[in-house]
């Protein structure tokens, strides 16, 4: 696939799980230097500030949202700013809650730059990350490679309360917001961003 993405034959499904098979054969790279860790926050950081500028495209959204939102209603795909929702520490989840919370889509967000990191989804908002979760591990190591290198670092996540209820539908929404904005966590784009952040062991829970 070339750098700048273009539209699939393929059923989202399909495209989706071709490019995590493609990710899982990938073998993660060797602790980043200082410069190569400036380098990788600014390339996605300038690709980032670009989408953020863009609008919806003229022709509508390629992803039918309808059966989820009224017809007056913008495309969450392009309203949804990931930088603006309210800020939260990234180990909420370490928190009590008196309950579960409701679904939602949420983003993990490094605001010193500030880039997008992770898209995701969920059906239980405050008991999203107390089980296993990947991410945990890369924030993990993001924020470790800052510190090693005396760089500025915050990790946090913010969360939108307004998905569709359909979980497909709230899926479909995930994947493409994971595609609009190419965040490096996500499997589905490490083949843009690389793998510098992946490997070791999850952080105990």
């Amino acid at each position: 696939m070339s750098p700048e993405y273009q539209p699939s034959l393929l059923s989202n499904a399909d495209l989706r799980a071709a490019e995590v098979s493609w990710a899982y054969q990938q073998v993660p790279q060797a602790e980043c230097s200082a410069a190569e860790l400036a380098d990788w926050q600014q390339r996605v950081h300038q690709f980032q500030r670009q989408v953020q500028g863009d609008g919806p495209p003229s022709q509508g959204s390629l992803f039918d949202l309808a059966a989820s939102a009224p017809e007056t209603s913008p495309d969450p795909v392009f309203a949804i700013d990931p930088f603006t929702l309210s800020p939260r520490n990234a180990e909420f989840w370490r928190e009590q809650f008196d309950d579960v919370g409701n679904a939602a889509l949420y983003f993990v967000v490094d605001h010193a730059l500030p880039i997008l990191l992770y898209v995701g989804e969920t059906v239980k908002a405050n008991q999203r990350w107390k089980g296993t979760h990947d991410c945990k591990r890369y924030i993990l190591n993001y924020v470790s490679a800052h510190r090693r290198h005396d760089r500025t670092v915050a990790v946090n996540i913010g969360f939108w309360p307004h998905p569709p209820a359909d979980r497909k539908a709230r899926q479909a929404l995930e994947s493409a917001l994971i595609r609009r904005w190419r965040s490096p966590f996500n499997k589905e784009n490490w083949r843009f961003w690389g793998t510098p952040f992946v490997g070791g062991k999850e952080p105990g829970t």
